[in-house]
């Protein structure tokens, strides 16, 4: 017995259409399934992004992400690219701010991080 990969990773944002747009329109993630669950009143949509899954909770009302300092729990979502520089062009032409460029001191790879529309931090890696 063992892992084999991770499956998904849930993420919780307040707003449906700004999170949709964002992870659907902008970074183009495809949609795979999309629920409202009434007895609970908020949406859980599945979203694909090449072999990996993401779901999304649009759940109103939550509080907000504690953060600097930072809290125990997930830190950020990473994503590989292949150029961190062309992904920041990219993402600033999309109207999406980004940290400066850095090199990480362990794998002297670049990286930088960018938000979600809940301030949720997101990490590009080379």
């Amino acid at each position: 017995m063992g892992f084999d990969v991770i499956h998904h990773v849930a993420i919780i944002g307040s707003d449906y259409e700004k999170s949709m747009h964002f992870y659907v329109d902008l970074l183009g993630f495809e949609v795979i399934r999309e629920n409202f669950r009434a007895e609970r009143g908020d949406y859980k949509i599945d979203l694909k992004l090449g072999d990996c899954e993401l779901e999304l909770f649009i759940i109103p009302g939550r509080p907000k992400r504690p953060s600097y300092p930072e809290a125990y729990g997930l830190r950020h979502l990473a994503f590989k690219v292949e150029s961190v520089d062309k992904t920041v062009e990219w993402l600033n032409g999309l109207g999406i701010k980004t940290e400066p460029v850095r090199v990480d001191e362990f794998t002297n790879k670049k990286m930088t991080f960018f938000a979600d529309p809940d301030d949720l931090p997101l990490e590009i890696h080379e």
